[in-house]
């Protein structure tokens, strides 16, 4: 009896610890989600790294994202994505031509406009470690996708203490590949043009552009 009364303890302990971390994880998302919604517009700069050992794969870019509620304009690896709120324009100066198309509506998936908000559902939370980065405290979340059949096995969230900005996001695909993004800068409230988010077609179509509509 004496053993089974230490084995219920042990597990009543380990499950209220659990729901500590993960009320501790959520209040902290909840943070950086009141603090990413306060903000007219943000301008993150970032480092991009896949890395899939099995495969072979090493690969090390750099893009920016402005953001404004749901629009957004991305470069990325010479190309460019704006999205005005309606459609998304895909860009690519090198094939000189323009795609056109919805946004894509899979809940998973890490578009620019989720970048900074993706945490808020569909995921199970739980504090992770807690890192010094050159002086910064940068406390990791872990965030498992409540969808079994997603492709995603596990994201860990770097937030920083101090500002509640987010510093780095590592994704761990089932497949092995995993992601890592990292903020090398973090504006917000930038002056922006009124017409930032609007596509100009007819200045494209005279660059000589093809444009696809799907």
């Amino acid at each position: 009896m004496n053993k089974l009364r230490v084995v219920f303890a042990f597990l009543f302990i380990a499950s209220f610890s659990q729901a500590q971390s993960s009320e501790k994880a959520k209040a902290l998302l909840d943070e950086v989600y009141a603090k990413v919604k306060s903000y007219d517009n943000i301008f993150v700069d970032f480092k991009f790294d896949l890395n899939n050992t099995e495969a072979g794969i090493k690969q090390e870019t750099r893009g920016d994202v402005t953001l404004a509620g749901e629009k957004y304009i991305f470069n990325y690896l010479g190309a460019q994505q704006l999205y005005d709120g309606n459609k998304v324009y895909t860009i690519v100066p090198e094939n000189e031509e323009v795609t056109i198309e919805d946004q894509a509506e899979d809940e998973n998936a890490m578009t620019p406009s989720k970048m900074l908000t993706f945490y808020q559902s569909g995921h199970n939370y739980e504090m992770d470690i807690l890192q010094n980065v050159q002086g910064r405290k940068i406390q990791y979340v872990k965030l498992t996708p409540i969808d079994s059949d997603t492709e995603i096995k596990s994201r860990l969230l770097g937030i920083d203490q101090e500002t509640k900005h987010i510093y780095r996001l590592i994704e761990t695909g089932k497949n092995g590949t995993k992601t890592t993004i990292t903020v090398n800068s973090f504006k917000t409230n930038q002056p922006l043009s009124k017409t930032l988010f609007t596509f100009d077609e007819a200045k494209h179509k005279e660059k000589g552009y093809y444009i696809i509509r799907n």
